[in-house]
């Protein structure tokens, strides 16, 4: 979701790659202590939750779970951010039978996947690839009493902002009657239901399709299914636009023209020698498009569309939104993808620590020396690409590192 947590499935199969979306979020300090008492911080939310209208009944009701977990602290504060190629990624994430296994359930609940998209504007593969992504469509919710989880992180010192705001929310959806304190279970971040939504995403998008009276993210495929259309189309989807498509690249061109911040339209991407990955010509007719590499040019290639923006806001992570919307292209009908004209260089997180701290050391902004390839840092790596007169799409190679160790030379 947007501003992702990262505590749900994918989280615990090293989600965060190669972070990175048109504004990239800042990393959280991880070095802070908590210094006053629990008890009294409790006392306080309590205050301001009935000032803010929640009932004294509902907090009673949850008193049991509004308690501190050092366990969840250890958790959030032992995260790491793995560094894995796109490939290995997708090929883990995007394989095992979710392709099928998503096309048999579009079939199974095709009423329910036609009467959103009429409502929504949003298809089915794009719905049922966050499906699998989040839940293994739905058999894997979360284990967690997340009332518990948010009241833990919203005291930490870390993010105690945003977290005090997912348990008001989480709180609000009990009061609402969706969900009891001791049915409400997620992820140890707090995130909920088969697409693990954010409690102020499930409070303010939430859909009672099946008309029962109640949102219910966790048991009823068609709230799930209506809710995560709604939030796509709210955060900007187009409907009846595609959102990416697989592409072959030419062994030269301007490379600088890879960035999600650049968009041509087809014609002029194919004077540059694009092509389907087949070898076919581009359609004729798209809305202007983005060429995505997220390997570098010798690796796969992409346009991708205005709604693949969908993608970077419901998670920020570069590797997960592009995943997430090739398992949709491939859910509906497109084959395997290419690896690509090459070989491109792999990097682990220590060295893509010193690439970072070596790009700082000449002048340019990574957005921290965390050992992620966000947006910043493939920014700055692109223009030391251009500036050495490298090709430059924004991917690290061995070259470049040992430019910049030698300073330029």
């Amino acid at each position: 979701m947007r501003l992702r947590i990262y505590g749900g499935v994918i989280a615990a199969l090293a989600l965060s790659v190669l972070s990175g979306t048109w504004a990239e979020a800042q990393p959280a300090p991880t070095n802070c202590r908590n210094t006053g008492s629990f008890e009294k911080w409790l006392a306080e939310f309590k205050r301001e939750a009935v000032e803010k209208g929640l009932s004294p009944r509902t907090l009673a009701r949850t008193q049991h779970l509004l308690v501190l977990d050092h366990k969840i602290i250890g958790i959030d504060r032992g995260q790491r951010v793995f560094s894995q190629p796109f490939l290995e990624f997708s090929n883990r994430m995007a394989g095992g039978g979710r392709t099928p296994r998503g096309q048999e359930l579009i079939k199974k609940h095709a009423q329910i996947f036609q009467k959103i998209e009429t409502l929504y504007g949003v298809p089915a593969p794009v719905i049922v690839a966050f499906w699998a992504l989040e839940s293994g469509f739905g058999a894997d919710v979360g284990k967690y009493d997340v009332l518990r989880s948010l009241a833990t992180l919203a005291y930490d010192c870390r993010r105690s902002e945003r977290f005090r705001k997912e348990l008001h929310a989480a709180l609000k959806i009990i009061e609402r009657g969706d969900l009891t304190p001791d049915t409400m279970v997620g992820s140890w971040a707090g995130e909920l239901g088969q697409t693990q939504f954010l409690p102020s995403h499930y409070f303010d998008y939430g859909v009672d399709f099946d008309g029962n009276g109640k949102v219910d993210l966790l048991r009823s495929v068609p709230d799930a299914l209506a809710t995560t259309a709604h939030y796509i189309q709210k955060i900007g989807w187009r409907r009846d636009e595609p959102w990416m498509l697989e592409v072959r690249v030419p062994e030269r061109m301007d490379w600088s023209q890879a960035s999600l911040d650049i968009e041509h339209p087809h014609a002029q991407w194919a004077k540059w020698g694009v092509t389907l990955a087949s070898g076919k010509p581009l359609p004729e007719t798209a809305p202007n498009a983005s060429l995505l590499l997220p390997m570098g040019r010798l690796g796969p290639a992409f346009l991708v569309y205005p709604n693949f923006r969908i993608y970077t806001e419901w998670n920020h992570s570069l590797i997960y939104s592009t995943t997430a919307a090739y398992l949709a292209t491939r859910i509906a009908g497109a084959p395997l993808l290419r690896k690509g004209n090459g070989t491109p260089d792999s990097f682990t997180m220590e060295q893509v620590r010193e690439l970072q701290t070596l790009l700082v050391k000449a002048g340019y902004e990574v957005g921290g020396i965390d050992g992620r390839l966000g947006a910043a840092s493939r920014k700055a790596v692109q223009q030391a690409q251009i500036k050495f007169k490298l090709p430059a799409d924004g991917y690290p190679t061995e070259e470049l590192v040992r430019r910049l160790r030698r300073g330029g030379s």
